[in-house]
């Protein structure tokens, strides 16, 4: 039997501008997923995912010589996981060479519905259960920038960037940096409800951006300069003008314009605008508020963070 893990992500900096090369400010957080792969005798992969509370939110039968083949799955989800499988196959022809089969689970430890990074983590367990490299495996697949692969993959926080002067091939940076501010006890994550579908957001960013080479130029200045923030009333400042800069850019008013223009604190979007969580700053604990607001999911820095 094989267990493998991977972190799930939060994006403080750089959302949607990430794909443009900006400098971004990534952390890996508490929550995450696990894969577990035991050999069975039968040549097929039965599959089940677990939610964080135990429940089993998705489960199916894949024959191992029905894999490549053009039959429909019965659903989306089946599809995704088919389709992750093949490709992996592709990348590395040993993976699933084999005339057994497979008993898979894999169980989240936050709700999936959090946007914590369900997918990424699906993506960098399985490339290590199929020894390929996750990036490739991502952009094969889902696609996207990859920060939440290289969160997956690090116990730290991380900048990362990637580097676009070759369009037939991405490179990326990625480093480990020293992000654990003094005032952390004064950042909290509250979730909005709802999950968002970040490929949606994605087509929106490219469809309303323009002078993004401005844009890129300003979220590396403000990324810097949050990693070597001292004080909140700094901190505040720069996340506000990260917002206003990307509220520009894709169109759309701030999510503390939308639901909190009353919040006594500075709020910013992470990831795709529109849901998943926020990041909020108060000086006291703003539980009351964002319960009164109907947003019952707060989880301090703290308690959410990776902490090594």
């Amino acid at each position: 039997m094989q267990k493998l893990y991977s972190n799930g992500k939060l994006l403080i900096t750089g959302e949607y501008v990430v794909l443009d090369g900006a400098l971004s400010l990534a952390i890996p957080t508490k929550f995450g997923q696990s894969l577990t792969v035991e050999p069975v005798d039968i040549p097929k992969i039965s599959w089940k995912s677990f939610n964080s509370d135990g429940s089993i939110w998705f489960e199916d039968t894949f024959p191992l010589h029905e894999m490549a083949s053009s039959l429909t799955p019965r659903n989306e989800v089946s599809q995704r996981i088919i389709q992750i499988l093949n490709t992996a196959k592709i990348l590395n022809p040993d993976f699933l060479n084999t005339k057994s089969g497979f008993k898979i689970s894999t169980d989240l430890t936050f709700p999936k519905n959090w946007g914590l990074g369900t997918s990424s983590t699906l993506i960098n367990n399985i490339s290590q259960w199929a020894n390929v490299n996750a990036f490739e495996l991502l952009e094969k697949t889902f696609g996207g920038s990859g920060y939440d692969i290289a969160c997956a993959q690090n116990n730290l926080p991380i900048t990362y960037q990637l580097k676009l002067s070759d369009c037939t091939q991405r490179d990326r940076s990625i480093i480990k940096v020293d992000f654990n501010p003094n005032f952390k006890d004064h950042l909290y994550f509250i979730y909005l409800n709802k999950k968002q579908n970040s490929r949606d957001g994605i087509a929106s960013y490219n469809d309303n951006k323009h002078n993004i080479e401005s844009v890129v130029s300003e979220i590396n200045h403000i990324t810097t300069q949050i990693i070597d923030c001292k004080t909140l009333e700094a901190f505040e400042i720069l996340i506000t003008q990260h917002e206003s800069i990307i509220s520009k850019t894709i169109k759309q008013k701030t999510v503390k314009d939308i639901l909190f223009s009353d919040f006594n604190g500075s709020i910013k979007s992470l990831g795709a605008w529109g849901g998943d969580f926020v990041l909020a700053t108060s000086q006291q604990n703003p539980t009351s508020y964002f319960k009164n607001k109907g947003f019952d999911v707060i989880v301090p820095y703290k308690d959410m963070v990776l902490d090594f």
